[in-house]
C-alpha cells in the first residue's frame, strides 16, 4: 500500500509525496497563525467561528490545488468554470460550506488529472482538521461571563463604589454602555464581567441590589462568542 502510494502519481509530472507531506503540515500551521492572529485583534461585532475555521482550512486546500495544478492552464480553467456554476447555482452563506464545496472540487481535480496520493492525503488532511475543529470548538471566544446592567441615580464621575464592587467579583470588567436621559436623573450602565467565580452570581447580584444609588438591576448570562 505504501509502495502504491508513493508510486500511485500517473499524471505528466509525478509528484513527490513527502513534499506534499511537508507543504499541507505547513499550510495548516500558517492557518492556525493567522487564526489565532484574527481571534486576539479581532474587535467588531461580526465574530464568525465559521469564519476563523475557514482560515485555517482554506491553506491547506489552496495548496493542494497548487499541487494538482502544476502550470496546467486547462485544469485551471476547469476547476474555475466548475465553481463558477456551483456559486451560479448555490448561494453559500456559510464559509465552511465554501470549504466543502471547494474541498470536493480539488478531490476531482486530483483524482481526476491522476494525481492519486494528492487525491488520498488531501482527503485525510481536510476531514482530519475539520473533525478537530468540531471536536475542539476551535474559533470559540469567552471573554466574560455575564452582562449586568443597572441605573445608577448618582453622579455618573461617582462611581468608585460601584467599581469596587464589581472589582471584587470580577477578574475582568468592560463598560459597555453609558446611557442618560433629560427623563429621569442618574444613568443606565451596562457592564460585560468576567467573574473570578461564577458560581457567586447571586451574590454579586444581591451585593448590587444593596449598593446606594443603584437600582433596576438586571443580568444576562453571555454564551461563548461563536456564530455571532
Amino acid at each position: 500500500m505504501s509502495t502504491w502510494l508513493l508510486r500511485g502519481d500517473f499524471a505528466s509530472q509525478p509528484l513527490d509525496l513527502p513534499v506534499l507531506v511537508l507543504a499541507v503540515c505547513i499550510s495548516f500551521l500558517g492557518g492556525h497563525l493567522i487564526a489565532w492572529t484574527y481571534m486576539i485583534t479581532h474587535s467588531g461585532l461580526s465574530y464568525s467561528r465559521s469564519f476563523v475555521n475557514s482560515l485555517v482550512v482554506m491553506p491547506i486546500l489552496v495548496t493542494l490545488v497548487m499541487i494538482v495544478l502544476q502550470n496546467n492552464l486547462v485544469t485551471a480553467f476547469g476547476m474555475m468554470a466548475v465553481f463558477a456554476i456551483v456559486r451560479f447555482r448555490n448561494i453559500l452563506r456559510d464559509t465552511l460550506d465554501t470549504i466543502y464545496i471547494l474541498g470536493s472540487l480539488v478531490l476531482g481535480m486530483a483524482a481526476g488529472t491522476m494525481r492519486f496520493p494528492a487525491a488520498i492525503v488531501g482527503v485525510a488532511v481536510v476531514v482530519s482538521v475539520l473533525i478537530y475543529l468540531r471536536i475542539t470548538s476551535f474559533g470559540t471566544r469567552h471573554r466574560y461571563d455575564i452582562i449586568v446592567n443597572l441605573h445608577w441615580a448618582r453622579a455618573a464621575k461617582d462611581t468608585d463604589n460601584l467599581h469596587d464592587l464589581l472589582d471584587r467579583h470580577s477578574r475582568k470588567i468592560t463598560r459597555a454602555s453609558q446611557r442618560a436621559s433629560d427623563s429621569y436623573e442618574g444613568v443606565d450602565l451596562s457592564y460585560r464581567l468576567l467573574l473570578r467565580d461564577p458560581a457567586r452570581v447571586d451574590d454579586l447580584i444581591g451585593e448590587l441590589k444593596s449598593l446606594e444609588g443603584v437600582s433596576r438591576v438586571s443580568s444576562v448570562q453571555a454564551e461563548d462568542e461563536s456564530e455571532i
